[in-house]
């Protein structure tokens, strides 16, 4: 079975599995973050650890990429990911894909000076794809993946975030 067929199969399962029971759609993502030396940190989530770090001029230690490299190949993987998968389901052979993201920011914020906010003021993703499908089904179906990518939806949106706090092992204040 070709990769395309395989994501494709997997793809319509887990479509049809949701649309049959939603609530199987619905899940929470935890991840656990420890400070271990420095601004160098380990974030753990199932199986996983990544490790970041701030640059020596910020204070780190250099020892690992920032969050911000993390955040922007969140989208790019996430952008990346949903273009292969509806290329599959929509049966468009792709040979070659790159997805590109730039973040504008103004580290100042970080550091207190000025009042611009900490955030990025503009993201920009360019998608370079080589395909032998004719255009229009090619751009309808990055379309379809843009609708439905989570990181670029989370990107674009305003996330609701709630903070809970526990100082020396207390109940939450």
């Amino acid at each position: 079975m070709s990769d395309a067929q395989h994501i494709k199969t997997a793809f319509e399962r887990v479509a049809n599995a949701i649309s049959r029971r939603p609530s199987l759609g619905h899940g929470t993502g935890k991840s656990v973050t420890r400070v271990t030396n420095g601004l160098r940190c380990e974030s753990r989530e199932g199986p996983w650890q990544v490790v970041t770090d701030m640059p020596e001029n910020a204070g780190g230690s250099s020892s690992a990429p920032t969050p911000g490299v993390f955040g922007r190949a969140a989208l790019g993987s996430c952008l990346a990911i949903g273009i292969t998968m509806y290329a599959a389901k929509l049966g468009i052979a792709i040979e070659a894909l790159e997805v590109e993201i730039q973040a504008d920011y103004d580290d100042g914020a970080i550091f207190g000076v000025g009042d611009t906010l900490p955030g990025y003021t503009e993201v920009r993703y360019a998608v370079r794809i080589d395909s032998s499908a004719d255009e229009d089904a090619i751009l309808h179906m990055l379309d379809e993946a843009e609708r439905h990518s989570p990181y670029l939806d989370v990107f674009r949106r305003a996330q609701v975030c709630r903070r809970s706090v526990q100082i020396n092992g207390n109940a939450e204040q």
